[in-house]
């Protein structure tokens, strides 16, 4: 198995880009904390903008691509 930059632990706090089960939609989210069987609890802004929490696997974490001020 070969090691990833996306598959290492994010800290909480940390926000990085959550790729789909599609693979097409992408969103920013913020990590939480470490759930178990290699998931992570991250939260998201809702449809309805309000904020809504997730449970994902951390395959599916990307980490945030450089800023304009980075």
């Amino acid at each position: 198995m070969s090691t990833d930059k996306a598959c290492s632990l994010p800290s909480a706090g940390t926000v990085v880009v959550y790729r789909g089960r599609s693979g097409k939609s992408e969103r920013n989210v913020r990590v939480l904390a470490e759930a178990s069987g290699g998931r992570m609890v991250v939260e998201a802004i809702g449809r309805q903008g309000v904020p809504v929490r997730l449970t994902i696997k951390k395959e599916n974490l990307r980490p945030l691509q450089p800023g304009l001020f980075d």
